[in-house]
């Protein structure tokens, strides 16, 4: 399942948190640039809003997180990205080369997606799964490099 786009302030309100605009500037820029860096969300929401604090960004991006409007995603080596795509424990695809996510159906349909060895005693309901390798782009450029 994925996360239905409805008005945001009806968004923010069904979670129980209070309709503010940079909470609504955060959920429009993450829902139009899937994958974004919390640095880019504050610089696209002072672009439409004016001065507001990064703080104010990080704290509408947590709320946000936390209330199950966003999923926040951490590629190694990579700064935490958000999406608005929750619900539905769907994996991504990472290049190595320029940090290009995409994303990727669970591969069995419902959530986890992979069962543990050994679940250790807990009950598991979530499987985070990243696919590292190169985008097409990166493979052309670097096709291109290797036949000068």
């Amino acid at each position: 399942m994925t996360t239905e786009t409805h008005e945001p302030g009806a968004l923010l309100r069904s979670a129980g948190l209070r309709v503010t605009a940079p909470r609504l500037a955060v959920l429009d820029v993450v829902d139009s640039r899937p994958h974004i860096a919390a640095e880019d969300v504050a610089t696209r929401v002072r672009e439409r809003l004016g001065a507001v604090s990064t703080q104010t960004v990080y704290d509408a991006l947590r709320v946000c997180t936390t209330a199950g409007l966003m999923r926040r995603i951490e590629p190694a080596g990579s700064p935490a990205r958000y999406e608005r795509r929750v619900g539905d424990n769907h994996h991504h695809l990472v290049c190595r080369h320029c940090g290009r996510i995409e994303d990727v159906d669970c591969a069995v349909g419902s959530p986890p997606c992979l069962t543990a060895s050994d679940d250790h005693g807990f009950e598991i309901d979530e499987a985070e799964v990243v696919f590292w390798g190169v985008c097409p782009e990166c493979r052309t450029s670097e096709a291109l490099l290797a036949a000068d």
